[in-house]
């Protein structure tokens, strides 16, 4: 174990016996503490606060931030800082904040020896936060923190401002700031160093009705006073990079200054993947004809020449390419030479506005949908244009460049989703992303060279905020992230919001409610979902969210009363919301079984579907009109209940129950037809492992009797992802594939079984696409010393059998094989390809034995 990964785990270590003073989802490296001492820096003691001295020729984002760290000394401490303009007003201690190169007294500093500009020059989004003595005549101590840009001085405000128990969230989730008499600056230099990911940002849309309703609501619109909001919480959390709402919403039109102030914050500003040259798509009216650029070329590039002259030198990724109309493809057919044309005629254009070569004005062009076609059949991209490569709209990345790639100028990024409005379903209502999955892919991508754009379609904003801070926290350093450490992220997140209260309890619940909510998106759970008659399986759903119900209210209960907002929107809402959803289609489900049946009991589930319809509504008005006073009215009115196709109905429509007319009630009962007991005449003394029973055996893939790794590849279980347990890949991910062999990496799974013949294998995997040039992804299986198959993963790459695979978010690959004799055998998994995660193993005995069910037989019975 290297020095920083075992002071990482005694860091972990310390927080998990309740040593450390408190950890944050960014910064895990506490350097405020509550504590005087003569080396530390008194930000506030004994009834004052040091005050705040920012040259006024720095940048007047700088200037506006800093008044934010003001304010939030005061939340925390109820004094106000003194904010003084130069050096004579200061004395005794003072935080000086600066620019390099643009701040005077940060220059001066340089200097004077007192701060080293090597740390800073030159570097993107650095700053050093340190103490320095005697600095100038008159202080006794300064507490510096210096940036080598714009950003890099506004991160080092707000990553001071997190230090004193300021959450991103305390407006848009209304995290409530602990009180806190003394805060002293530990000595030594603090930083977070340059981010890995040049752009990591976030995408508003699918904004309508939640959103829009609330921002018209509160705001009037999007506007700069709804955006000011947006920015302070991209910054917060070290992003800097968005994609404005464009449900209809024009960014530069509807309220000018929207791009004035996210130039003085300096977020950085693009269009989406369909918005060439900085137009939103509403800016386009009909009186501009046809969205053809065959047919309408000269009003296309007046139009796209109006969107660089209105950019200036606001600082921008300028989206180029083009598709059809309303985020359609463009023509039938590849059309390659049409789309070169296009990009060629938009950097004539951004050259000619700009008047700087082509080079100097970032570009990203998305290969979204069918523009990845156009790229994989030879579509030539200029070098220094950034490929922003994609997933698949459902958190599974379609193509990532080959490892043997010439390396690009302009780079490679990811535009990845966490909502969607498309098929097979629009997913838009709750939080339903696993940060495990997110990890797993994105750590994919970061290992294949994507670490320009990162860049996440977050619908509303809300409820997402727990995978938003993931997402961006992961992209400032992908490399602090492994399989092993995102528990730890769970933890930080809860006490960070939660003050430190119920810490390891609200880690459980999130998650798990992720977990559940991630077998199957709310918008495509039905009455069908759930097996109400095999492996007790819809009765251990409902369980298992009856016991994260249960303990979400009872901390509700003792839970501090200003925690109670955020609380309920953080945790409570989506734990309640998605558990009454699921009781409500079980519910449904024995309606319709006993209706069936013709047992009177039928219609009790009928009033009780009734019950549980009404009860998500009084959940979403509480949400509306409760928490925080009604603050977030509008924001949960996504419907969810009642989808037929991929679009959502207009409204939540209750689902269709029966009513059973009968003299007699008959008291109902649920056939199950899954025996779970082991034949009590089998002899398994001599067992040491999963044993065959009604016809299958079911095994978790982190069960493994012995796993076989490589000097260059380890497998390596990822905690939690999955839909019953945990999930297991080999890791680095950015290898060639690997030839089998006797020494190859492979997984082992000891099995017994009481009869012989033909078998399948059933192997459960995430539902992994190929992002490779080639015919697919790989893994090898066998049992015993047989010659493994090569089964390819993506041999069905139709879209049915996608639509498949993403709806019930796993694939399942089938593999025959023949068993001579009966009693203890080894099922072997060999490695091929990496980014395969097994996730669960059912191999059946008996054709026809394993039953019906949503999520597998559960795991067998192992003797050990």
């Amino acid at each position: 174990m290297c020095l920083k990964n075992k002071i990482t785990y005694i860091i972990s270590l310390l927080f998990l016996i309740g040593l450390s003073t408190n950890s944050y989802a960014i910064n895990p490296d506490k350097y405020v503490v509550n504590q005087a001492s003569v080396k530390n820096f008194p930000l506030v003691s004994k009834g004052k606060t040091a005050s705040i001295l920012v040259s006024e020729d720095d940048f007047s984002g700088v200037l506006k931030v800093a008044g934010h760290l003001e304010n939030d000394i005061f939340k925390v401490s109820d004094l106000h800082p003194k904010r003084i303009k130069t050096i004579s007003e200061a004395e005794d201690f003072v935080v000086i904040i600066g620019t390099l190169g643009k701040s005077e007294i940060i220059n001066q500093l340089v200097k004077d020896g007192k701060i080293d500009a090597n740390q800073l020059q030159g570097k993107w989004e650095k700053f050093t936060t340190k103490i320095v003595e005697n600095p100038f005549k008159g202080i006794k101590k300064a507490l510096v923190i210096a940036g080598s840009d714009k950003r890099g001085t506004i991160y080092g405000i707000y990553d001071l401002s997190s230090q004193i128990g300021i959450s991103p969230w305390y407006f848009w989730a209304d995290v409530p700031v602990k009180k806190q008499s003394e805060l002293h600056v530990l000595p030594g230099i603090h930083s977070q160093g340059e981010p890995k990911v040049k752009y990591r940002g976030i995408f508003i849309n699918d904004e309508a009705p939640a959103l829009t309703g609330w921002a018209f609501e509160k705001f009037g619109g999007f506007n700069s006073k709804f955006y000011e909001n947006v920015f302070d919480l991209i910054l917060r959390m070290k992003g800097n990079y968005l994609w404005p709402a464009m449900w209809g919403r024009m960014f530069y039109v509807e309220d000018p200054q929207n791009a004035v102030l996210a130039d003085e914050y300096g977020v950085v500003m693009g269009t989406s993947h369909h918005e060439p040259l900085t137009r939103a798509h509403a800016e386009w009216g009909k009186e501009n004809g046809k969205w053809d650029f065959n047919s309408n070329s000269e009003n296309l590039i007046n139009f796209w020449k109006d969107g660089i002259k209105r950019m200036g030198n606001k600082e921008t990724i300028v989206t180029i390419g083009m598709r059809g109309d309303g985020d359609e493809p463009m023509t039938e057919g590849t059309a390659i030479g049409l789309l070169e044309n296009i990009v060629k005629t938009q950097r004539n254009i951004i050259q000619e506005i700009t008047k700087k070569p082509i080079e100097e004005t970032p570009q990203m062009w998305a290969l979204y949908k069918e523009v990845q076609d156009y790229y994989d059949k030879g579509m030539t991209v200029p070098d220094d244009v950034t490929l922003l490569l994609c997933d698949d709209n459902w958190g599974n990345i379609r193509k990532l460049p080959e490892l043997n790639a010439k390396p690009r100028k302009g780079g490679y990024g990811i535009y990845y989703h966490y909502d969607y409005v498309g098929g097979p379903r629009n997913y838009k209502w709750i939080n339903t992303n696993q940060i495990e999955r997110t990890w797993e892919q994105m750590d994919l991508a970061y290992q294949y060279g994507a670490d320009k754009i990162w860049i996440v379609n977050v619908g509303d904003i809300k409820p997402m905020e727990f995978p938003i801070e993931f997402f961006l926290d992961m992209a400032w350093n992908p490399e602090k992230f492994n399989a092993g450490n995102l528990q730890d992220y769970y933890v930080n997140w809860a006490k960070e919001n939660f003050g430190g209260q119920f810490t390891g309890e609200i880690a459980a619940i999130l998650k798990l409610y992720t977990k559940y909510n991630a077998r199957r998106k709310p918008e495509l759970l039905d009455e069908k979902t759930y097996s109400i008659t095999n492996y007790n399986e819809a009765e251990s759903v409902l369980e298992d969210y009856k016991k994260l119900v249960e303990k979400a209210n009872s901390i509700n209960e003792k839970l501090k009363p200003e925690y109670k907002d955020a609380y309920y929107q953080l945790v409570l809402f989506p734990v309640l919301a998605s558990a009454n959803l699921n009781e409500l289609y079980v519910a449904t489900a024995k309606n319709h079984l006993y209706a069936e049946q013709g047992r009177a009991v039928a219609n009790d589930y009928a009033e009780k579907v009734k019950m549980l319809f009404e009860k998500d509504s009084l959940l979403t008005n509480y949400y509306h009109t409760k928490v925080a006073n009604g603050k977030w009215n509008h924001m949960m009115s996504q419907t969810h209940i009642g989808y037929t196709n991929w679009q959502q109905p207009d409204k939540n429509v209750i689902p269709k129950t029966k009513i059973v007319e009968v003299s007699n009630k008959v008291e109902a009962k649920i056939s199950e037809k899954a025996e779970t007991s082991i034949n009590k005449n089998k002899n398994l003394d001599h067992v040491r492992v999963f044993v065959e029973n009604n016809g299958y055996i079911s095994i978790e893939s982190k069960n493994y009797s012995k796993a076989i790794n490589s000097d260059a590849v380890k497998w390596t279980v990822i905690p939690n992802l999955g839909k019953t347990d945990s999930g297991i890949t080999i890791k680095p991910s950015n290898i060639q594939p690997i030839e089998i062999s006797e020494k190859s990496p492979r997984l082992e799974y000891n099995v017994h079984f009481f009869s012989k013949g033909n078998v399948k294998v059933k192997a459960y995997f995430s539902p992994t696409i190929n992002f490779k040039t080639g015919d697919g992804l790989k893994y090898g299986i066998a049992f015993d010393d047989e010659k493994p198959q090569i089964i390819n993963f993506n041999s069905d790459n139709s879209e049915k059998a996608w639509a498949e695979s993403v709806s019930n978010n796993i694939k399942i690959l089938t593999s025959a094989h023949q068993i001579e004799k009966a009693g203890n055998h080894v099922l072997k998994i060999y490695a091929v390809d990496s980014a395969l995660v097994l996730q669960k193993i059912v191999i059946e005995t008996e054709e026809g034995k394993v039953l019906e069910s949503y999520l597998g037989p559960p795991e067998s019975f192992r003797k050990k």
